[in-house]
C-alpha cells in the first residue's frame, strides 16, 4: 500500500510536528493518568482475566500480594497518554512496530502514571521519515513501570 504524501490531511496545521522538526534527544512529557481499581479489574475481566488482575482476595494471597494491572492495560494507558501528548499533534502516517516492551514493576490500583517520550532517531526518506522513540511510564514516586521502543512513520514538512 502506498500513501499519497502530496495530499496532507486537513487535521495537520501550522503547529503540527513533522519529522523534520524532531531530533534525537527531544523529550516530550505526556501527562499523567490514574488507574482506578474499578478500571483495573474491569479491563482485566474483559481482556486478561487472570486472578491477580480480577480477584482481590485471591490476589492478596498471590505472589504480588494484591491486585495488579494487566500489562496490556498498562500499554493502553501509555498509548492514551502518548496520543494526547505527542502523536495527535504529529504528522503521523502509521506505526511500524513496538519492540523491547518491558514491564518493569506491577501497576497497583489507584496508581498515578506519568508518561514520557524520548526521540532516539529520525531517518529521512523521500516524503516520510522513520521516527524511533523510547516510551516510558512511571509512578508518581518516580518508579518505572513500563519501557518500550516505538517506530513510526511521520511525514516530512511539505516544501
Amino acid at each position: 500500500m502506498s500513501v499519497d504524501l502530496t495530499r496532507l490531511p486537513d487535521v495537520w496545521t501550522d503547529e503540527t510536528l513533522f519529522a523534520d522538526d524532531l531530533t534525537a534527544g527531544d523529550v516530550f512529557e505526556l501527562g499523567s493518568y490514574t488507574v482506578s481499581t474499578d478500571e483495573l479489574t474491569g479491563f482485566a475481566a474483559h481482556w486478561d482475566p487472570q486472578f491477580f488482575h480480577v480477584d482481590r482476595d485471591a490476589a492478596d494471597r498471590g505472589l504480588f500480594g494484591g491486585l495488579i494491572a494487566s500489562g496490556i492495560h498498562t500499554m493502553a494507558v501509555f498509548q492514551r497518554l502518548s496520543v494526547a501528548g505527542f502523536w495527535e499533534r504529529s504528522a503521523t502516517i502509521a506505526a511500524r512496530g513496538i519492540r523491547d516492551v518491558r514491564f518493569v514493576r506491577p501497576v497497583r490500583p489507584e496508581s498515578t502514571l506519568t508518561g514520557r517520550l524520548l526521540v532516539e532517531g529520525v531517518r529521512h526518506r523521500d516524503g516520510r521519515s522513520l521516527v524511533t522513540v523510547r516510551g516510558a511510564l512511571a509512578t508518581d514516586t518516580g518508579e518505572a513501570v513500563l519501557e518500550m521502543i516505538v517506530d513510526a512513520y511521520l511525514a516530512r514538512r511539505p516544501a
